[in-house]
């Protein structure tokens, strides 16, 4: 018996792993995040107990401690669970407390990693989040909490001084917040930055803009922020105009 801990990746059920779509069309039970996608659903088997257990922003349902007491539940009883998570289970996806919770209950557990919004979505945008000459190194963050909240953990000055490429996730609602902390830390307002909304989907949507007029205009969910000079590339461009120009891919 064995919760597998699955990563389903950034919304495209094209960029789920073998293993992960293996997985869904054994699983006896499959108990899943809000945002997935029901084509990645569609994968499970037809006696399968699908669970919904997505948290609602401002709702106190489906906390992480009855979400964790599920799991240990449906751990002990059946042969093949299946915790589907957005993206990756342990790029902020609370998969390892959940781990924890169940080797703590006697529950075997195994991890499929899975393609994480925060390298996706900048890639299905054409943006390297590293690039020679432009940015050395990449850094993962979550609004999540409260910049402004006592007791936060994250330093935005000093992301402000890091010179790597921000990646901002679960950030659409605090993207004002955000940027006036890292404008006040010191990053030029000018500064480029993108949201992509929507990732990988046929209904993705790139805004290109600065990190001045960030939350200016209300960011939607979910999207990914990313924030550094790469923010302003997109290195598919010049193909998807040639094919335009020819009629056809650029070979």
């Amino acid at each position: 018996m064995t919760v597998h801990l699955v990563g389903a990746g950034p919304g495209d059920p094209d960029l789920l792993t073998m293993r992960a779509v293996s997985l869904l069309t054994r699983a006896d039970v499959i108990v899943h995040d809000r945002l997935i996608d029901a084509r990645v659903l569609a994968y499970a088997a037809p006696w399968a107990e699908i669970i919904d257990v997505g948290k609602t922003p401002g709702s106190c349902a489906n906390r992480q401690a009855d979400i964790n007491a599920l799991l240990v539940d449906r751990g002990l009883r059946f042969e093949t669970v299946v915790r589907l998570k957005g993206g990756d289970p342990f790029v902020f996806g609370r998969g390892g407390e959940e781990a924890e919770a169940l080797q703590a209950a006697g529950v075997d557990v195994a991890v499929v990693p899975g393609v994480s919004s925060a390298i996706a979505a900048p890639a299905a945008a054409g943006i390297p989040v590293t690039m020679r000459g432009l940015a050395s190194g990449v850094t993962i963050v979550t609004a999540h909490t409260d910049p402004d909240s006592a007791g936060v953990d994250i330093d935005w000055a000093a992301l402000a001084r890091s010179g790597t490429t921000l990646v901002v996730l679960m950030g659409a609602a605090r993207a004002r917040q955000v940027a006036e902390r890292l404008i006040g830390g010191g990053m030029v307002p000018s500064t480029p930055v993108a949201v992509i909304t929507s990732a990988t989907n046929a209904d993705q949507e790139v805004a290109r803009l600065t990190l001045a007029e960030l939350g200016v205009e209300p960011v939607r969910n979910p999207s990914t922020i990313v924030i550094g000079a790469v923010a302003g590339l997109d290195v598919t461009e010049l193909h998807r105009l040639a094919a335009t120009a020819t009629g056809g891919p650029n070979p």
